[in-house]
């Protein structure tokens, strides 16, 4: 009796697998299911400047597989139960995947232990998560893992790009697609009467954010400090250095400091390197699976996955991703946005989160209240994972419960998740 109850459980399980299927309402998503979709362990590198910062001399991989042996020692999760691994990376050829399969291997997980890469832009971190989530919600798997990664120090450039062919070329609105963001960024500012001064005093508060969140240990719980080799640009000196913070972050930045800086894609522009997200390197990791699996295996749980969205706009408005994007997923949720209190939106540029911002017209002071890519940095692959752990540590040390992550997606898209923290 007892099995057969156990085989219908598992089979209502199976019918009920699609976001479709999710209690709408914030009095529901804040009800706790065994079937729901916990995070149990969300972590990150420290960011750093790409070619300047304290990754500048260490390969992706490499930062993945910390991130990866991080995660296995912080959750004491068997790595043996782990089913699948989805890492978001934009810059790697290929995505990665024969070196991110072998990060996986170096940090412990066995051969059983599946990987795969993908790469949807900027939101590739996000989409790791949400397709372990999605697998483990339809009963594919049990527990994995939804990371993401990036180098832009050894590989973002021009290479990272194809050619079109003729084909592409000869369709417009195809054509788009490789407009470089700054330059179609600028057209938006232009277009949308986007001030640099709107947008300074933007990207100063960001800076003014991280920095008091830096000083405050507010991002110690997210970080795992890594060891590595760095060769001083002054001296050639290979030297061993711990990189615990992220050295972006800009100490005094004001709006008029940011006022001196000059354009950056066009000479009477109002995007520059300071109202940005910068270049920069880190990894991210997220241990997701069913409640009742951790439950079982005595996992802390931090939050749940509720629901996503993703979304497409035209290639050269690009930046107003967040702006489709996060109504289709709050609509998923049945939540209205006054029911959400913390947003993390990336920042990719002032001029794009700020108008988001406004438009759908979000409480300032929930968007990003601890900094965001402006401030720390924007490692393409990485992240959409990142948001994970510094949404759930700000709703953690805030007493808060529902968080949504969000960003724009180059060509054209946008992507948005609610979550929930325990």
């Amino acid at each position: 009796m007892a099995k057969a109850q156990q085989r219908l459980s598992q089979v209502q399980s199976h019918l009920a697998s699609s976001e479709a299927d999710i209690p709408r309402g914030r009095e529901n998503i804040l009800r706790k299911s065994p079937d729901d979709i916990v995070v149990t362990c969300a972590l990150r590198t420290p960011l750093t400047r790409g070619g300047k910062g304290g990754f500048k001399d260490t390969a992706a991989a490499d930062l993945l597989a910390h991130a990866f042996q991080s995660l296995i020692s912080r959750s004491k999760i068997d790595p043996n139960l782990v089913e699948d691994i989805s890492v978001g990376n934009v810059l790697a050829p290929g995505a990665g995947a024969t070196e991110y399969r072998a990060a996986a291997l170096v940090a412990g997980f066995p051969e059983t232990t599946a990987v795969r890469t993908l790469n949807r832009q900027c939101s590739s971190g996000l989409q790791a998560c949400v397709d372990i989530a999605n697998a483990i919600r339809c009963g594919m798997i049990d527990i994995g893992v939804g990371a993401g990664v990036e180098s832009m120090s050894s590989q973002y450039g021009p290479g990272a790009v194809s050619e079109f062919s003729d084909l592409l070329d000869s369709h417009q609105e195809a054509k788009n697609c490789k407009v470089p963001m700054g330059a179609l960024s600028e057209q938006m500012a232009s277009d949308r009467e986007i001030t640099r001064d709107v947008q300074d005093a933007f990207a100063a508060r960001s800076f003014q954010r991280a920095e008091a969140a830096q000083k405050a240990g507010k991002f110690k719980e997210e970080i795992v400090p890594m060891k590595v080799k760095w060769v001083d640009p002054k001296t050639d000196e290979e030297k061993e250095i711990v990189v615990d913070k992220d050295d972006g972050v800009r100490p005094g930045m004001t709006v008029e400091s940011l006022g001196k800086i000059k354009p950056a894609f066009k000479k009477d522009g109002s995007i520059h390197a300071g109202n940005a997200s910068q270049v920069s390197d880190g990894a991210a990791a997220v241990l997701l699976m069913k409640r009742s699996t951790a439950e079982r295996l005595g996992q802390t749980i931090l939050g749940k996955f509720v629901c996503s969205s993703v979304v497409g706009v035209k290639p050269l408005l690009m930046g107003i991703g967040p702006w489709k994007a996060i109504p289709v997923a709050l609509e998923k949720a049945g939540i209205s946005k006054e029911e959400v209190d913390v947003w993390e939106i990336n920042e990719a540029f002032a001029s794009q989160c700020l108008w988001c911002v406004k438009e759908l017209g979000l409480d300032e002071a929930k968007v990003n209240p601890n900094g965001g890519a402006i401030a720390f940095g924007h490692p393409l692959g990485c992240t959409g994972a990142r948001q994970v752990s510094t949404l759930f540590n700000e709703l953690g040390r805030t007493g808060k419960k529902v968080g949504v992550t969000s960003m724009c997606v180059g060509t054209g898209m946008g992507m948005a998740a609610v979550w929930v923290k325990e």
